[in-house]
């Protein structure tokens, strides 16, 4: 049908600028009018993330909770989206959208970056995958202070400083590694180290690579690295290097991803290639795990570990993940005290579980209800820690496998965190 296809095309636009509140807001309009009442409020929540308080929306979420609690929804309000009353025996009439405007709203309208809530442009290079260039820098980053100050002494500072680099006979060539327990933040870090640069940001997981085609995946390889070099000074950010680099000793049934190793080896080795502006960054969460001709100098030959956040970024994270939210009487301190051990990923989760308790019992309730501290409270008793099985890996490695003190730093941050 016709109104069902303005509806689907709305909700096609929404998907490509999910940002564009005006027509989100005639999204909600339409699913009430079609009493998709649990959709609507979705959309609600979407909206209030990017404009909180944002008066319109929190009246159309008061509909959507009153009729998913069993009360009869409230008239619509008048609004700039809103169509006239339909004469008695028509259709009912859409919304009068103007599809124009929104298209030059949206061409304003900056993409979220790699990283949630920073501004990005972007750098295309034909066919090419997309390159970022993020403005966040590390200074927006949360706590953490150990992992800066390393990458400002392996990294940032003989970029910042090469002619005194030069007199130390060092550099920054080859490439640095991050690894650590998942979901502590080191995609967030390389994006940082990216924008303190000043550098474009071109960030390659596994799936960019593999191809089910002989020889594709080499080729894919290639062309990243090219693309790199033809937009440097670029950050080459290699996610998952553990399954893309894996040790080949392990891989004897695997001819391909061998062959996709050898390759990555190829184009990391300065004496093959030039590199001169990539600084190449990888991410792994078992560096055991990665071919140690990868961890040789020139290529990954500097390591850097990422542990779990620190007081002060546990208290940015949840800052960052609850800023968007109606809140009230939340105290940041408290629950930033509370949350030792948890990954940045944990108290994401921890976030959204009280969001939607909050959310739950506004439903039954028919009143918009903002998030508290029991919210919070709550869901923090339903969460357990998610990096147990990655410290009991890591604590094994220290044990019995860092005979050449590769993983002296990890042993010192055990031994601190009172893990071993």
């Amino acid at each position: 049908m016709a109104d069902d296809q303005v509806l689907t095309d709305m909700l096609t636009m929404l998907d490509r600028r999910p940002g564009v509140l005006a027509l989100r807001v005639c999204v909600i309009e339409l699913l009430i009018e079609r009493e998709r009442y649990a959709d609507a409020l979705a959309h609600c929540g979407t909206a209030l993330g990017h404009e909180p308080g944002n008066a319109q929306v929190l009246a159309l979420m008061m509909r959507c909770t009153t009729a998913l609690s069993g009360g009869s929804p409230a008239p619509a309000a008048t609004s700039m989206a809103a169509p006239a009353t339909p004469a008695s025996g028509s259709a009912a009439a859409q919304p009068d959208f103007d599809w124009a405007a929104a298209e030059d709203e949206v061409g304003d309208i900056i993409e979220p970056a790699f990283v949630h809530g920073v501004p990005t442009e972007f750098v295309t290079d034909g066919d090419a995958a997309t390159v970022e260039r993020p403005s966040l820098r590390l200074a927006d980053v949360g706590g953490m202070s150990e992992v800066k100050q390393q990458l400002d002494l392996t990294l940032l500072g003989p970029l910042r400083n090469p002619e005194l680099a030069r007199a130390f006979g060092t550099s920054a060539r080859g490439g640095l590694l991050l690894y650590g327990p998942p979901g502590c933040g080191k995609t967030f870090i390389a994006s940082a180290v990216a924008g303190e640069l000043g550098a474009n940001f071109y960030p390659i997981e596994i799936t960019d690579i593999l191809d089910i085609y002989t020889g594709a995946s080499e080729r894919n390889v290639h062309s990243i690295f090219e693309m790199a070099r033809r937009n440097a000074p670029c950050v080459l950010f290699l996610d998952e290097v553990d399954a893309l680099g894996h040790k080949r000793s392990q891989m004897q049934a695997s001819t391909t991803m061998r062959t996709v190793v050898n390759q990555l080896l190829t184009e990391m080795d300065s004496a093959t290639h030039s590199n001169e502006g990539v600084f190449v960054l990888g991410a792994t969460n078992h560096p055991w795990d990665v071919d140690v001709a990868l961890r040789r100098p020139g290529r990954f030959d500097r390591m850097i570990f990422v542990g779990l956040p620190d007081l002060a970024a546990r208290k940015s994270i949840l800052h960052y993940h609850l800023r968007d939210r109606p809140v009230a009487g939340i105290d940041l301190d408290a629950l930033a005290a509370h949350t030792d051990g948890l990954s940045g990923a944990d108290l994401a989760h921890v976030c959204t579980s009280a969001t939607q308790l909050a959310m739950a019992d506004s439903m039954r309730s028919g009143e918009v209800r903002p998030i508290g501290m029991a919210d919070v409270r709550a869901a923090l008793a339903q969460i357990r820690p998610s990096t147990g099985a990655w410290f009991e890996s890591a604590r094994n490695v220290v044990e019995f496998a860092n005979g050449d003190g590769s993983y002296d730093e990890l042993a010192t941050y055990l031994r601190r965190m009172k893990r071993r």
